[in-house]
């Protein structure tokens, strides 16, 4: 052991430029650079019914929202929105059917946020899909409504 402590000059390594703690400050931030309002903390206290989708409703919008879907949803939700996707099979219970009236029947600011934080086995999408993307994704769910 003493061997060990041999070839170690403890006095010299606080010479050391790498064990210096820097000797120049950090700049200051400027204001704004760190959000401290908005975001997923206005999201989480918002009432989900008053949450308004901001998108038009038009063949455009459903169309990226089904690309979406089929990028982000698929596999768990399934190629035919039915909850039987390859992933969602191992799940239970299974995860919803998206044409059913259990979605169909939810408000666009429900389904929203429980997209975007997350609900039960559901993991909170608003980490992988930009706001924009799951407001495009609602209108595409809605279009798959089982008519009556």
């Amino acid at each position: 052991m003493l061997f060990g402590l041999w070839g170690c000059d403890y006095g010299r390594m606080k010479d050391q430029e790498s064990l210096r703690p820097y000797k120049t400050p950090l700049p200051d931030m400027p204001p704004g650079t760190v959000p401290v309002e908005g975001g997923l903390q206005l999201l989480r206290s918002s009432p989900a019914e008053a949450l308004k989708n901001p998108l038009p409703e038009n063949a455009g919008i459903i169309e990226e929202g089904k690309a979406k879907y089929e990028f982000f949803c698929v596999m768990c939700h399934g190629s035919r929105h039915d909850g039987q996707g390859s992933v969602g099979q191992s799940f239970s219970p299974l995860p919803a059917n998206l044409k059913g009236p259990y979605v169909q029947n939810q408000a666009d600011g429900v389904l929203f946020k429980k997209i975007s934080l997350g609900f039960q086995r559901h993991p909170p999408m608003a980490y992988t899909v930009s706001e924009e993307d799951r407001w495009a994704l609602m209108h595409f769910i809605r279009s798959l409504e089982t008519k009556k």
